[in-house]
């Protein structure tokens, strides 16, 4: 009746609307790394992401407004900026008095889970506000033999990390797909160091490897960049601080076994997906049910000599964004607007026709399930970018940016470096800095006002200063 009542109501609020939610979040999947994208490497299969693709809706420009772990998983259960929610490292957890979008849904009587790398506290792994089912595990976790927190209950687990999060998934939709509900199922994968299945373990070894043209050491690809890129190198995220040597004693594989792991990953990635999309289908509840998927940030695979995440370059602020629900989005939809994942928490809400109430905590994005739906309307014309530099992995600077469709800026802080500016249509992979050329002078100008203006308006200049906690990756190798 719950179910009957809640499909009506939202039936007639806005032409359609879901009844379940199932919201997908991996962890350090590139954007272009699915096999329908014309970018990805030729050999790798993700056939379930390409159905999400094919049968719902791709958005192409989905992007983190904080590209790190903790950061941006805050910004997808709250919809607000890091400076909002204030968790601004993958050290400390989230602040006291949090509200979790979830939060609303519990009230409006629907059901919700969460299963999966929660990450926001390095030593905790209890239930949080929002969700009747929790099942999650300390920091990052492990890729075998995972051991999980379950309703508050240690339990150990048997198998791949992928594979048991998918099973406990499976298991509570089976026991509670008779009512509306909101399942947010968190893969520790890809997460670095990347370990796939050992069925999979070997899959894509020797296969050929396109490496990107910003990966080599040359003057091309550093004379107009600022030069802690060109130091960054030899840091821990640097491409030169692992092909120094197997006598630097580097625990880093070469980049191609890092490659190939990568993409071996990915695909058990996919295999779990395809078994919750299978769920469904044989459910019979694929019709009404939102599958919403993304990752929570890119990842650099030597990409201006990089493998991680942080900065604003493309790859790293650029996610995978997949919508699929039969009833309200047309198969093949393609989303061209710039979308983020403080937009995430919105949509979500819009899907179920939940409000959220009043005297809450205000959210900043925006739902896009009316672009999902075909609908016209007013859309941002530009996204803004923040990461706060971390005691524990130096090498990156304090990074502002603002992003329109042409034209990106980037600010560095506390540096004494230059500040990025590229034009995305003629430069889309970022290889030549204009932020000296004169003819750009004006917009680069506009660019910055703007990026300052909003941000000092909602409070993103006040940058908190934390005591050091965890780990410090200082030590930089020498060039050769």
């Amino acid at each position: 009746m719950i179910r009957i009542l809640l499909f009506l109501l939202g039936t007639w609020a806005t032409g359609v609307q879901a009844t379940n939610v199932i919201f997908i979040l991996s962890d350090d999947h590139r954007y272009d790394f699915m096999s329908f994208m014309p970018e990805a490497p030729e050999f790798l299969e993700t056939p379930h992401l390409d159905r999400l693709a094919r049968e719902g809706a791709h958005l192409k420009n989905a992007f983190v407004s904080t590209s790190l772990c903790s950061p941006s998983r805050a910004s997808v259960l709250t919809g607000q900026y890091m400076h909002h929610h204030k968790v601004v490292d993958n050290q400390r957890p989230v602040p006291e008095g949090t509200v979790f979008f979830p939060q609303y849904l519990q009230q409006a009587g629907i059901k919700t889970a969460f299963v999966g790398k929660w990450h926001m506290g390095h030593d905790l792994d209890h239930p949080r506000p929002g969700f009747d089912h929790w099942v999650s595990f300390k920091g990052q976790g492990a890729y075998f033999d995972p051991a999980l927190n379950i309703n508050g209950e240690q339990k150990s687990f048997k198998g791949y990390n992928a594979d048991v999060l998918t099973d406990r998934a499976l298991e509570w939709l089976a026991e509670n797909h008779d009512e509306p509900f909101f399942l947010y199922l968190s893969f520790k994968a890809v997460h670095y160091p990347f370990q796939p299945a050992k069925r999979h373990h070997g899959r894509y070894q020797g296969k050929k490897i396109d490496y990107p043209e910003t990966m080599a050491f040359t003057e091309e690809n550093y004379e107009t960049q600022p030069k802690w890129l060109k130091e960054r190198r030899y840091g821990i995220h640097g491409i030169d601080h692992m092909e120094t040597g197997a006598f630097d004693k580097d625990p880093v594989p070469s980049f191609d076994e890092l490659y190939w792991r990568f993409c071996e990953t990915v695909h058990g990635l996919d295999e779990n997906i395809g078994r919750v999309l299978g769920f469904l289908d044989e459910q019979k509840l694929s019709e009404d049910t939102l599958v919403l998927y993304m990752g929570d940030n890119g990842f650099a695979l030597g990409e201006h000599g990089f493998y991680d995440k942080r900065d604003a370059f493309e790859v790293s602020i650029r996610v995978p964004m997949l919508a699929r629900a039969p009833a309200m989005i047309q198969p093949g939809t393609v989303v061209t607007q710039m979308v983020q994942n403080i937009d995430i928490a919105s949509t979500v809400l819009d899907a179920f026709g939940v409000d959220q109430q009043a005297g809450t905590p205000k959210m900043d994005g925006t739902s896009f399930l009316p672009l999902l739906k075909g609908e016209a309307l007013p859309w941002r014309q530009h996204i803004l970018y923040e990461y706060h530099w971390e005691w524990n992995f130096p090498a990156q600077p304090t990074t502002l940016a603002i992003r329109t469709d042409r034209y990106k800026y980037v600010y560095y802080h506390g540096v004494w470096d230059i500040n990025g500016f590229y034009d995305l249509e003629s430069d889309p992979h970022e290889r030549h800095n204009l932020i000296r050329v004169p003819a750009y002078r004006a917009t680069i100008e506009a660019m910055r006002n703007q990026l300052f203006r909003e941000l000092a308006a909602s409070g993103g200049l006040d940058m908190p200063l934390r005591p050091p906690k965890g780990v410090q990756f200082y030590d930089r190798k020498l060039p050769r």
